[in-house]
Parts: C-alpha cells; structure tokens; sequence
C-alpha cells in the first residue's frame, strides 16, 4: 500500500524522500525554438558529432563563427539562419 504525503512516500512503513511535481504555468518559447536548433540539431545539419560543436564552443567560444544562445535550463539553441549559410557555404558573420 502506497500512501502520498507531500514531499514524501510512505510504503509499509518506510518512510522515503520522493519529488513531487509542481504546477507550472505554460511558457510559449515556441518563436525561440522555432529559430533555433538544439546540439544535436545543429551538428546533424552540418554533418559533424555534437561533442564537435561543444568542444568547439568551450575551446574557441564559436563554432565557424556561429555563437548558441544558452537557454536557463543550460542547453544551447544554435541559430538556424546562421546555421544555413554555413552549410550553404557563405561567411557567417
């Protein structure tokens, strides 16, 4: 038998910690992620691995020029216009 306190789980006796989670309002980042590709997106869009672009942003602070956003929940969001050009073979700027 399961019994649910808030913050916490009571099975038979055992007394554990569980997260429970909470109401959010809904957030519309949609025009963002719209504009956007995530790590993966990119690097299969300029056929490379995504440690690649990673390892380019850490080491240089771009890749080819293209600079991610970095979003509150630490991912990145590489543009996508900026993106294009680069497998398009123009200067990014």
């Amino acid at each position: 038998m399961w019994l649910h306190i808030v913050g916490t789980v009571i099975k038979n006796g055992a007394h554990n910690m569980q997260a429970q989670p909470l109401p959010t309002t809904w957030r519309n980042d949609a025009p963002l992620a719209a504009r956007t590709y995530s790590t993966e997106q990119a690097a299969a869009a300029l056929h490379i691995r995504p440690q690649t672009l990673r390892a380019a942003l850490c080491r240089d602070g771009h890749y080819c020029g293209i600079r991610p956003i970095k979003l509150p929940n630490r991912f990145l969001a590489w543009p996508v216009e900026a993106v294009e050009r680069l497998t398009s073979g123009e200067a990014v700027a």
